[in-house]
């Protein structure tokens, strides 16, 4: 047991020579292979649906529960699944820029193909219980059928095709909010909300911009490789411009339910992540810089990756004082109900 590197793991993708793999227990070794610094962003996505749930006095702890480790779990299948298929497709052949800024675990010799997918197998299986309780627990509801079905299929297809056609971006786009936090609000209240998705794209454009961002430090590449993502179809200029937008409408869409009443003036708490946006945000105004600036930190999730941790930042405060201010709106409803009118 290493819970330091458990710690390390899940604040950021760390390197590791295949002697340090070797003397790692399980746990560590599933989370540096499933990129988990990242399942962040599908954490907080799941809170979200509780708190929407909560908000309206939906919530039941149990389900929450599954539902948030099916996601995690179902996230991580997706990223150890990723990897297995770029590798079997040569994409990580000559050095690609995946093996550059962390572990590929088969690339690197760190497990054989067949371990991979082992690991990928188990999580994905993991992921199926959970979302096999929830069907239980709503007594075979097709709709939550469906919504498994339709992450099954993103699980499964996100690297090859959607990522080549240009629709990987979109993908995260509907799975981190309709899916995620709408089809997570249904499975706790067993109703379809469409104001709960459109109060979730705050957050969910941030979680695009991450992957925009990852997209466009690789544009080269990509397009050398024949990946056509959306950066690629867009070219750097217009890839950088879409995230400056998205990051800005964050902030512009939580001042409008604002002012519509869906929100109380408690989510300006979100303007406590300007600074982050600030630091961040000029970066994208320009070309990414041929070299690593000084003060940008080298492997372990960052350079050869210049803009992906810029929009991470950048979404982990954002999405941070967000669910905050959810969570405080709850206990304005519950404790001060005249506050609501």
């Amino acid at each position: 047991m290493n819970i330091s590197m458990w710690k390390k793991a899940l604040n950021v993708i760390p390197s590791v020579s295949q002697d340090e793999w070797a003397k790692l227990d399980l746990i560590s070794k599933w989370l540096i292979a499933s990129r988990a610094a990242v399942l962040i962003m599908t954490f907080i996505s799941a809170a979200l649906a509780g708190i929407f749930a909560l908000r309206d006095g939906n919530f039941s702890f149990l389900p929450w529960v599954a539902l948030a480790l099916g996601l995690i779990f179902a996230h991580a299948t997706n990223n150890l699944f990723n990897d297995y298929t770029d590798y079997v497709r040569g994409v990580d052949e000559d050095n690609y820029f995946r093996t550059m800024y962390g572990p590929q675990p088969v690339a690197h010799g760190l497990l054989t193909k067949t371990q991979l997918l082992i690991y990928a197998g188990a999580t994905g299986l993991i992921a199926l219980v959970f979302g096999g309780a929830l069907l239980v627990y709503s007594k075979g509801d097709p709709y939550i059928l469906i919504f498994i079905g339709m992450g099954a299929f993103f699980v499964l297809f996100y690297t090859w095709p959607l990522k080549y056609i240009a629709l990987g971006e979109i993908a995260v786009l509907i799975v981190w909010g309709p899916l995620m936090i709408g089809g997570g609000y249904y499975v706790l209240a067993r109703t379809w909300d469409w104001n709960v998705v459109w109060a979730s794209l705050p957050y969910v454009l941030g979680v695009t911009t991450v992957i925009f961002g990852k997209h466009i430090d690789k544009i080269q590449i990509d397009k050398d490789k024949k990946i056509y993502t959306l950066p690629v179809i867009l070219g750097e200029k217009y890839s950088r411009a879409a995230v400056q937008v998205m990051m800005v409408s964050s902030y512009l869409i939580v001042l409008g339910l604002i002012i519509t009443r869906y929100f109380t003036p408690v989510m300006l708490i979100v303007l406590f992540a300007l600074p982050k946006l600030i630091q961040v945000f000029p970066a994208f105004r320009k070309s990414k810089p041929m070299e690593r600036p000084p003060e940008f930190p080298e492997g372990n999730g960052g350079w050869p990756l210049f803009f992906a941790p810029l929009a991470f930042i950048n979404n982990r405060a954002f999405g941070g004082y967000f669910m905050v201010g959810l969570l405080i709106e709850v206990a304005l409803r519950i404790f001060l109900p005249s506050f609501w009118i």
